[in-house]
């Protein structure tokens, strides 16, 4: 609570003075601060040599649970513009936001979509929520491209031919990966096309691509897994058949590996199939380490194990 109110009282002090603004018409960069690795992605790849992407939330890091530190205010009062994704993701961040809004674009990507593209997930407390994880619907993560195109242009008209023309190619190779994705997922017998993982961070992607999915926390991973959720995943396994599951890369394996003892001790052996990458991108400086590498990542070490 403490650090709370201090982050608070820090963020309206720096909103009040607010970060010194480059001139992108005078050869200065754009500053950006984007919450996840995915956006910060998007953001280089649109902006390229125009913009300058800090990150605040790297390789394994759970967004749901993160929080901000008196740094992160910094950067974010020292950016031109922030994106983060919306929808509750990074939902201890909320009063930061709401703070620095009043002094320069804060842009959550995910608040273009419209509510039909939206997963709910009714039984979320304090009623209905959308579920955040929109980018592993690569047609739903090309709109937020779009957002990231339209608002560099419109903060950096000088540059806008160059941004349109940086995301129209982006947005192909995401073209390409989309019918990739359908294609793989396809192949893998019809029967099998169950995803089991850690949390319900999957949504998205079993429906653009035709494959069931389980996961064992809800939507968001503040909420708590019993005995009752293990038990009733456990025994989903071995009635289904199932042989393989999945960790990820910013979730502990403890509660996966809960699941597979107890299936073990009816008889039934479940290997771990491999680890995705969910709320967080892998390390800089490797194909994982981009939106396009993590998602074929995430779709080759699925099939792999499933086909």
């Amino acid at each position: 609570m403490m650090t709370l109110l201090f982050l608070s009282l820090a963020v309206s002090t720096l909103a009040g003075c607010g970060g010194t603004a480059r001139n992108p018409e005078a050869g200065g960069k754009l500053r950006i601060t984007a919450t996840t690795g995915m956006i910060a992605d998007a953001v280089s790849e649109v902006g390229g040599e125009f913009v300058e992407v800090t990150g605040l939330m790297g390789p394994g890091i759970d967004p749901h649970l993160y929080k901000a530190s008196q740094g992160d205010v910094r950067k974010l009062d020292d950016a031109d513009v922030i994106f983060y994704n919306g929808l509750h993701l990074e939902g201890k961040m909320g009063e930061i936001f709401e703070q620095m809004e009043k002094s320069k674009p804060v842009v959550a990507v995910a608040s273009y979509l419209k509510e039909e593209q939206l997963i709910t997930d009714p039984s979320a407390a304090g009623g209905a929520t959308h579920d955040p994880h929109i980018w592993f619907d690569v047609k739903l993560w090309m709109s937020a491209v779009e957002v990231i195109r339209d608002t560099l242009a419109e903060k950096d008209p000088a540059h806008a031919d160059q941004y349109q023309a940086n995301a129209e190619a982006y947005l192909k190779k995401m073209e390409e990966l989309d019918a990739y994705a359908k294609e793989q997922i396809a192949a893998i017998p019809a029967n099998s096309r169950i995803l089991v993982t850690a949390h319900d961070a999957f949504g998205y992607f079993g429906r653009a691509y035709g494959i069931e999915v389980k996961g064992l926390q809800g939507i968001n991973t503040m909420s708590e897994y019993g005995s009752k959720d293990v038990s009733e995943l456990r025994d989903f396994l071995v009635e289904n058949g199932i042989k393989a599951v999945f960790v990820e890369s910013s979730v502990s394996t403890k509660s996966i590996e809960s699941v597979i003892e107890g299936a073990r001790e009816l008889g039934h052996e479940v290997k771990i199939g491999g680890q995705l990458f969910s709320d967080a991108m892998g390390d800089a400086g490797t194909e994982e380490g981009t939106y396009l590498g993590m998602v074929r990542h995430n779709v080759d070490t699925i099939v792999k194990s499933l086909k």
